[in-house]
Order: C-alpha cells, then sequence, then structure tokens
C-alpha cells in the first residue's frame, strides 16, 4: 500500500468514526444547538470552496445565505409548499443569484473582485428590506417546519436535526468529491498561477464561474436549512457581518483544509453561544480579537497547525 492510499484509508476512517458521533449527537448535546453549527459549518465550507481552493475572496456570501433562506420561507409559508421543496427553492434561488453575481465579478480579481461581491451584497440587502412580503426589519417569521415528505413531523427536533445532518452530509460530500476531481485539480492550478493556467488553454473564466455558482448554491442550502430549522429568516443572513464572520469562520478553522470551516464555525458558534449572556455586546470584540490572533500567530487555522504538526512529528 502506497502512502496515498494509506492516507486515503485513514481519511474514509475518519469520515465513518465523524458520521457515528454525528447520528449519536443529539442524545448527547441539545439537537438546536448542534443544526446551527451543522448550518454554518455547511456555510463556511462552501466559503472555502471558493477562497480556499480557487483564491475568490468573496465578501458578498452572505447574500447566498439570506436570500434561499427568504425564498425558502415564503415558499413554505405564503404558499404552503413541502420543507423539501421549500429548501430545493432556496438552494436554485442561491445558485441563479450566484450565477448574476459571478457574470459581474469574476473578470476581476483581488480587492476589486471583493468590493464588487460586497456592493452586490449590500443591493441583495437593501431588496430584502424593502420588497414587501420578506417582513422588513422584523424579518420572515413564523415559517413552519411542516412535515418531510408528509409524514416525518419535523417540530421533533431529533427528526428535525437527522434532516440537517442529512443535507450536511450531502453537501459536504459534494465539496470533497469537487476538490477531489479534475475539476477540482484546475481549480488549484487557478488559485496557485491563473497566467499560467490560460497558458495551458483553460478558460479560466467558465472554471471560475463554475465553483462560484457551486459554492453560492451550497451556501444557499446552508441558508435554506438554517431558515426551516430556526422557523425564521432575517436581516443578519444578508447583513456584510454574516459575510465577515464566514471568513472568520474558515481562517480560524483552517484555509483550504477539508474540516477546517466546520472546526472553525464549531467554535464561533459556541463561543457565541457561551459568552452572550455574560458579556453581551462585547462578542463582536472578542471575535475580532480572535481574527487578529488567528492572523498574526497561527495563520494556518486550527486544522491546518494541527497537520503542519502532524506533518513535523513524522507521523504518517
Amino acid at each position: 500500500m502506497n502512502y496515498t492510499q494509506s492516507q486515503n484509508k485513514k481519511l474514509m476512517v475518519l469520515f465513518a468514526v465523524l458520521f457515528v458521533l454525528g447520528l449519536a449527537a443529539p442524545y448527547f448535546f441539545y439537537p438546536t444547538f448542534l443544526m446551527k453549527v451543522l448550518c454554518f459549518g455547511l456555510f463556511a465550507s462552501a466559503f472555502n470552496l471558493l477562497l480556499g481552493f480557487v483564491g475568490l475572496l468573496s465578501f458578498g456570501h452572505a447574500a447566498f445565505l439570506g436570500t434561499a433562506g427568504y425564498v425558502c420561507g415564503m415558499l413554505i409559508r405564503d404558499t404552503g409548499l413541502s420543507p423539501e421543496l421549500g429548501i430545493l427553492g432556496g438552494t436554485l434561488a442561491a445558485g441563479v443569484l450566484g450565477y448574476i453575481f459571478g457574470k459581474l465579478a469574476i473578470r476581476r480579481s483581488g480587492i476589486y473582485f471583493a468590493m464588487i461581491t460586497l456592493a452586490l451584497a449590500q443591493m441583495v440587502f437593501f431588496i430584502v428590506q424593502k420588497v414587501p412580503g420578506t417582513g422588513g426589519e422584523d424579518g420572515l417569521q413564523g415559517v413552519p417546519r411542516g412535515n418531510l415528505f408528509g409524514f416525518i413531523d419535523l417540530d421533533n427536533n431529533v427528526a428535525m436535526y437527522y434532516l440537517v445532518f442529512a443535507i450536511f452530509c450531502f453537501g459536504f460530500f459534494l465539496i470533497y468529491r469537487t476538490i477531489h476531481s479534475p475539476f477540482g485539480q484546475i481549480m488549484k492550478a487557478i488559485r496557485e498561477n491563473e497566467p499560467r493556467a490560460t497558458s495551458l488553454g483553460y478558460d479560466v473564466d467558465k472554471f471560475k464561474l463554475i465553483a462560484f455558482v457551486i459554492s453560492a448554491s451550497i451556501a444557499g442550502l446552508a441558508g435554506a436549512t438554517k431558515t426551516l430549522v430556526f422557523q425564521l429568516a432575517s436581516l443578519t443572513d444578508v447583513h456584510w457581518h454574516t459575510s465577515g464572520e464566514v471568513v472568520l469562520m474558515t481562517l480560524l478553522g483552517g484555509l483550504g483544509t477539508i474540516f477546517g470551516p466546520l472546526v472553525g464555525a464549531a467554535t464561533i458558534v459556541t463561543l457565541q453561544n457561551e459568552l452572550a449572556d455574560k458579556v453581551g455586546s462585547w462578542v463582536t470584540v472578542i471575535m475580532g480579537v480572535i481574527f487578529v490572533l488567528c492572523v498574526l500567530v497561527f495563520r494556518r487555522g486550527i486544522v491546518g497547525e494541527i497537520q503542519a504538526l502532524i506533518r513535523r512529528s513524522g507521523v504518517n
């Protein structure tokens, strides 16, 4: 067995262990907290696909999370669609919005790309705020969870958790397969040296656009699921602060790693839950300090530093 096969086998074992832990988790921890971690973990993983593997820094990813959440909520609450169709509709809406954003932004790079995505996301924020039916400042409230496939009562928190866990596993698997496919290798080539990728004959803009749409769609999947969990879509979901938060989650966990975004999301959500009642608005300051420390002290993030430590210790 060569080194690559050995690593793949260990990774599959790790996936299996984490899957079993995920199945058992709602019997040991508060399901709503776990569902929030999974939703933001999927959101951060979607963002990491774009920044960590293509090198595109989007400051507007909250637009996809929030748009999908609002569309999902309105489809379920106002038109009576089932939860699975509501989630699908929200995901498709985020994908379409991602295509529009991508067509407008991918011809630019660096800070210009980031600023274009931020500007477009702010436009979405003001549209959501003013469009009738979204609830304005109050958000879209009273979204019923309903019955999955007509017979699984999602008002049961454990049943709802397993739906969220299944969605997370699907989204995570899609990201993993994308990264470890020929398309993923092209994404990495673009990240490392875009002019060289162009000289090799690749249509760089096309691959960037595809990656952007995949990332936006998975972020939308997370947003639609989050709305169903909390039965609410709010302006916070489309605010630039949420776009900044997902950057922090990704960098803290480990940019360009498989499990980093999930670890980062779990860390931030846990800190927010634990500190909100104790320090109030100072949570934002603490998040800022963590971000600075992450950038200055451990740039590879939690998972990245652990991987580097394992490599230095010679563990195969």
